[in-house]
């Protein structure tokens, strides 16, 4: 990747930065966020709800007793719900993911995979339907009208070929919290498919891959030297945001517990890509897509526990032939599809 590429996504930061907030205040069914308590100061027990209790029976001097009174509650706010953000969080057989309610686009999904699970043949795509995640609140999901005549295909973000180890799996796929809108032609329908065949191939050299794939919002540089953050919003109303980049942290695990694990990390634009560009062409540091995306990936694996994915093999696509049609927005997708 260009110097020039590096340092537009580097300049992402602070304009995307703030995607992701604690999961700590993610909820799978709407379960009551419980607001932070309120430390105790000395004579008056902790509480939470961010309130103090009344200063009754406390013998300390009056004084005492009113300087440790605040003048002012902002959490006090919590009583009527805790306003956000809130990060979606879904555990499914295939997948778990963070949803981005203003964007109603993912943040992050992983995925494992293994030669085992790639080899089954159990789940069948054409059993499988595209549908709206109840799980999240109806004013903050996406809908299969949003996508309907936009121009963008519903872009898998785990693949559904990465998940025929049961129709459970293969169905969890197909939840609009695992889409995000992508360029067809020449994207989701041919490099981008072709991309994560790569993935699905280094489980025969690994006994164990993970996979972290997400969007990007990415800033522009304008006649004027300044940057921008600027895409397309999709739906009726328009509310889905369509992603200026794509992202894919790659952890190639070696089987052995404490042992190496092979990152590769990887940013791709929501645009037509030629099949003759070089995978190492979209390779970037880690950092510098954790800070585009506000997301911390490896923070607990020591630094001598990694090596580069792409000094250990050959980043490189292999040209396939796909179902492009079963990748439409429109229908039932069609049978042996990836």
């Amino acid at each position: 990747m260009s110097k020039a590429t590096l340092g537009l996504i580097a300049a992402a930061s602070a304009a995307a930065g703030s995607a992701a907030t604690a999961i700590y205040y993610s909820t799978v069914n709407n379960q009551k966020i419980v607001p932070p308590a309120v430390p105790a100061t000395k004579g008056i027990p902790a509480t939470s709800g961010g309130r103090l209790p009344p200063l009754v029976g406390i013998t300390s001097s009056p004084v005492k007793a009113a300087q440790s009174r605040k003048p002012v509650d902002p959490s006090g706010l919590f009583q009527y719900g805790f306003p956000g953000p809130v990060n979606d969080l879904a555990t499914r057989a295939a997948l778990v993911s963070a949803f981005d309610r203003r964007t109603r686009n993912p943040i992050w999904v992983a995925e494992h995979i293994t030669p085992e699970s790639v080899a089954a043949k159990e789940g069948d795509r054409h059993r499988s339907k595209f549908v709206e995640d109840h799980d999240v609140p109806e004013k903050f999901r996406a809908r299969l009208n949003d996508y309907r005549g936009s121009g963008y295909d519903r872009g898998h973000q785990v693949p559904a070929a990465d998940a025929k180890f049961s129709q459970e799996a293969m169905d969890d796929t197909f939840f609009l919290t695992n889409m995000c809108p992508q360029v067809g032609a020449g994207f989701n329908r041919d490099y981008w498919s072709h991309f994560e065949d790569f993935c699905r191939r280094l489980t025969s050299r690994y006994p164990s891959v993970r996979i972290v794939t997400g969007p990007l919002y990415l800033p522009r540089r304008d006649s004027g030297g300044k940057y921008h953050v600027s895409y397309e919003v999709i739906g009726n109303p328009p509310n889905v945001a369509v992603p200026t980049h794509f992202y894919k942290v790659i952890l190639a695990e070696d089987g052995v517990v404490g042992g190496t694990v092979a990152v590769g990390a990887f940013v791709l634009p929501n645009a037509v890509i030629d099949n003759s560009t070089r995978l190492e062409e979209f390779s970037v540091p880690l950092s510098i897509v954790e800070r585009a995306s506000g997301v911390e990936f490896l923070s607990k694996l020591p630094v001598n526990r990694r090596k580069e994915l792409c000094k250990e093999i050959e980043c490189s696509i292999t040209v396939l032939e796909f179902n492009n049609a079963s990748k439409s927005v429109t229908g039932v997708p069609a049978p042996g599809k990836r």
